[in-house]
């Protein structure tokens, strides 16, 4: 007897999410200065629908995904450390980084110019470590941190540490870190709308008595996370 084929939900293939709870309506890219590359390994590859390194990229016009975990000898990656008209960096934190909360437009300008390459790890702790381990290439680029003061928004998944923010919350915080020393001139105001609201139609899916998720103990509102995990080996650095 042929088995009886699963049902699957139209899918909208911009967003990655259902037809039913598409979001593209809500993505509206902003052209910045600086441009994103957003170094994604293939565990959060696969979770298109709720990763907020997808969704970052939609939201960037000047924006790329590259999936891999070892990148030293990745064309694309070696393209641009090799262009002498590029200035890379790597966000991630450390005590040599570039602190962007504490320097000036001045100092932020010699730094990193006018148009610069930021690499971001798209992953959890353990995945972004050997992501660096194993990329040569990416551990000769000066780093770029920022200190951060506010809880995520990203109420639908665990966070290992009360600050640690997602890929789109930390993006938008550098990119308003750079407005604020005039490196950028974009309009962020809309930029988290569409997380937002994609953590707001997975608060909704919880709370549906028919969903195979039910929680009747879900909170409705958006909030900043308040518990953590406990095991300190499933730390992130960019939650997505």
């Amino acid at each position: 007897m042929q088995k009886e084929l699963k049902q699957h939900r139209n899918q909208c293939y911009t967003c990655m999410r259902p037809v039913s709870t598409c979001i593209c309506e809500l993505i509206k890219p902003l052209t910045t200065n600086t441009r994103f590359v957003i170094l994604m390994h293939p565990k959060e590859y696969k979770k298109q629908k709720n990763g907020t390194g997808y969704m970052t990229n939609l939201q960037l016009d000047n924006a790329e995904i590259i999936v891999g975990v070892d990148f030293n000898k990745h064309p694309r990656v070696n393209e641009i450390l090799s262009d002498q008209n590029n200035a890379s960096f790597l966000l991630y934190p450390g005590k040599e980084s570039f602190n962007l909360s504490i320097s000036n437009s001045t100092e932020m300008n010699d730094f990193m110019g006018q148009h610069a390459y930021l690499f971001i790890l798209d992953g959890t702790w353990p995945c972004a470590r050997k992501m660096l381990k194993l990329s040569k290439n990416l551990q000769q680029l000066k780093r770029v941190s920022f200190n951060n003061s506010i809880k995520s928004k990203f109420i639908i998944k665990q966070q290992p540490e009360p600050l640690c923010l997602s890929t789109i919350e930390s993006v938008y915080t550098v990119i308003n870190l750079l407005k604020t020393n005039n490196l950028e001139n974009c309009d962020t105001s809309k930029f988290l709308v569409p997380f937002e609201k994609m953590i707001k139609y997975q608060m909704e899916y919880c709370l549906n008595p028919d969903s195979k998720n039910y929680s009747p103990m879900a909170n409705k509102k958006i909030t900043p996370k308040n518990q953590y995990k406990k095991n300190t080996q499933r730390s992130t650095i960019l939650e997505t």
